[in-house]
């Protein structure tokens, strides 16, 4: 069955296993989220569910949101987000998605965005390697050679350049569940996921399990 759920990270912290083992984790406030909209192949081309995070505020949600949850029922949400189950068909407008739908040793797909680190260089943004540093050079951390002289005249692309590093969507895939807490709505993963303390994740059963 395929699962999915919303989150917002905490931060990382460390547990200790009965073998004494310590295991670096994650912790994810995940959920509860609520069905606000249901698609099917009749209505709109394919089957999917649109599930509501975070209650919200009135005074931050514009006309048409408010239209389209009081369509649904539900409360006013910050988040909004699509899942495209294969199961969208047994959920119903309403139904609230909590976080036991996972379990300890369950492998799942994380995704977020990721830490913004400004504007980089070739050296931090891509791992290319730098000049010698003595010997008179005068070439340490640039972006190296732009291409060929005459022909083509231009710098190819895909040059590794420097520029804006970061905010992007990134996906880390086959994390363990390491505990579910579900009167905290809390799951702990193994390691690291991406993404500041406080920012959105988006948590999926592994596609690779």
């Amino acid at each position: 069955m395929q699962k999915a759920i919303l989150g917002k990270k905490l931060g990382m912290t460390q547990i200790f296993t009965e073998d004494g083992l310590v295991i670096p984790v994650t912790v994810v406030e995940a959920g509860p989220v609520t069905v606000v909209q249901k698609k099917t192949v009749e209505t709109d081309g394919y089957d999917a569910i649109q599930v509501g995070y975070t209650d919200a505020k009135e005074k931050h949600i514009n006309k048409p949101l408010k239209g389209h949850y009081a369509k649904a029922g539900t409360e006013l949400k910050r988040v909004l987000r699509e899942f495209r189950l294969e199961n969208a068909a047994e959920f119903n407008v309403g139904d609230v998605i909590s976080v036991d739908v996972f379990a300890e040793g369950d492998k799942i797909d994380v995704t977020g965005i990721s830490k913004g680190k400004g504007f980089a260089g070739t050296v931090k943004r891509f791992g290319t390697h730098r000049g010698p540093m003595t010997h008179g050079s005068g070439y340490h951390r640039g972006a190296g050679s732009m291409g060929a002289c005459s022909t083509p005249s231009r710098v190819m692309k895909n040059k590794k350049l420097p520029g804006h590093m970061g905010v992007e969507q990134v996906t880390v895939q086959n994390l363990d569940v390491v505990k579910v807490d579900v009167e905290k709505n809390l799951i702990l993963v193994k390691g690291a996921v991406p993404g500041p303390k406080g920012g959105m994740l988006t948590i999926k059963n592994s596609v690779k399990a």
